[in-house]
């Protein structure tokens, strides 16, 4: 679902993910029709990077038990 959000609505995707002033960045830069690939991009690499962080947190907390 994030996936989608990336595509079509990239700055929603930084609300979703907590990083509020990178959704108002991307906004901005989405504001422009040239800007909407970078901030599609953008949004999808920073998803990317969301999810490896949460995987990487499951499993030092799991680690530790």
């Amino acid at each position: 679902m994030r996936l989608l959000l990336a595509i079509f609505l990239p700055f929603v995707v930084f609300f979703t993910i907590g990083r509020p002033v990178a959704g108002i960045l991307c906004l901005l830069l989405q504001i422009t029709v040239i800007g909407w690939l970078p901030a599609a991009i953008w949004a999808v690499y920073s998803l990317g990077q969301y999810k490896t962080d949460r995987k990487i947190e499951k499993a030092v907390a799991n680690a530790g038990q």
